[in-house]
Parts: C-alpha cells; structure tokens; sequence
C-alpha cells in the first residue's frame, strides 16, 4: 500500500432517487452492506440498481473539481465549473489517493470502507449537467466501496488507512 495519511471528509451529498437534485448532509448514518440511509443506492432506486457492483457509496476527489476549473488537462473547450453536488458521489474528499485504494481498507470517522472498483464517467452524467464531462472525468471520476462497518459521519472527518 502506498504511504498517505491526512485525508478529509469534505461534503456527504445523497439523492433519495435517480436524476434527483443532490442534497448535502451534515451527518449521515452508513450501514454496512447497504449504503447510506436514504440514498437512491440504499434504496435500491439508483441509476445503475441494481448494483453491477459494490456501490454501498462512492467518493470523489475535490482535486478533480480544481482541475477541470483549470482545463487541465485540456480536453474539452474550455474550464468546466462543477460543484460538489453536481459530481453526483456521495463522499468529497481530499487527500486521498483514490486510484491506489481499489481493494484496500481505509477508514472515514470510524466506519470502515474498502475500496471497490473505480467509477468510470458515464454519458447520463453529461445529459443532465449539459457539460462535456466524460473523457475529462476518465479515470478520475470516484471509487466505488462497500461498507464493512457502518457508522456515522460528518464533514471534516478524517480519512485513514487501515494496515492489512
């Protein structure tokens, strides 16, 4: 595993159903094996339920949202603004590798995560924001996890990993 430490929790968002307007939580329950109480993957409501995969919830990267606010790299026209809801994850973090944690167990507050498969960009992400956002998100668009144990968490939580 790679060496990190000091990562953060910076925004939980969740949306009771598919295409729904994200709405940003101070604190949120996760229960393992199922999700976050009252997101449309919990519920079994979401774009893609159900799962192909573990999807209990999925994080991105707010290092990401800075660099398509940069064009960088330029693969589209110009900058793209994206907010933290409108990346449509649940967990915004910083300070975490997330390519490095497919497969490894990390810990967010006291629940405990492990990675999953990355998230690849998906055209539908495209149609309802109505910007050029697949092949700028390609390979930086979150990490799929499962819960091994749940918990609450908050905003400015600190994210850690677990040595195996």
């Amino acid at each position: 595993m790679i060496n990190w430490s000091g990562g953060k929790l910076l925004h939980i968002h969740i949306a009771p159903a598919a295409s729904y307007e994200m709405e940003e939580l101070q604190e949120a329950e996760l229960i393992a094996g199922k999700g976050i109480v009252g997101d449309r993957y919990f519920l079994g409501n979401g774009t893609y339920s159900p799962k192909p995969d573990v999807r209990d919830v999925t994080l991105f990267d707010m290092d990401v949202l800075d660099a398509l606010a940069r064009n960088d790299p330029p693969l589209q026209d110009g900058a793209i603004q994206l907010s933290a809801a409108e990346h449509r994850r649940n967990l915004s973090v910083q300070g975490v590798p997330l390519n490095h944690l497919v497969g490894k167990r990390f810990r967010v507050g006291d629940v405990i995560l492990r990675g999953g498969r990355l998230n690849f960009p998906c055209k539908y992400l495209e149609e309802i924001l109505g910007r050029p956002l697949f092949l700028p998100l390609y390979n930086r668009s979150g990490l799929n996890c499962s819960i091994e144990v749940g918990g609450f968490i908050r905003p400015g939580a600190s994210i850690e990993p677990i040595d195996d």
